[in-house]
């Protein structure tokens, strides 16, 4: 990956700057953990397992590249599904925030 970021050549999905350049999807690499965006029900049922309230997620930032790749929106929750070799995967929460300019 780091190649990939010294290079002029190489772009995210969804970057364009006017010009014929390959471009990738990042989940697609295999070790970036997938990341979604999960339903309200979904949500309630987390916030209710943990006895969190949303505020209380860990943060991630809107300018993420991922979560610009998902289309994420500050506010939502995502679940970042990653290989685990002790439970064969394991779920992680993070809600969307504002980036700080």
């Amino acid at each position: 990956l780091r190649c990939l970021r010294m290079s002029r050549s190489f772009r995210p999905a969804g970057h364009n700057d006017g010009g014929n350049i390959l471009t990738f999807k990042l989940l697609d690499h295999k070790d970036i953990p997938t990341h979604e965006v999960i339903s309200g029900d979904e949500l309630e049922a987390v916030l209710k397992m943990y006895g969190i309230g949303k505020e209380q997620l860990p943060k991630i930032r809107d300018d993420d590249p991922v979560i610009k790749e998902i289309d994420a929106k500050v506010g939502d929750v995502v679940r970042i599904t990653r290989k685990s070799q002790t439970a064969e995967e394991a779920l992680f929460y993070r809600l969307v925030i504002e980036s700080i300019a």
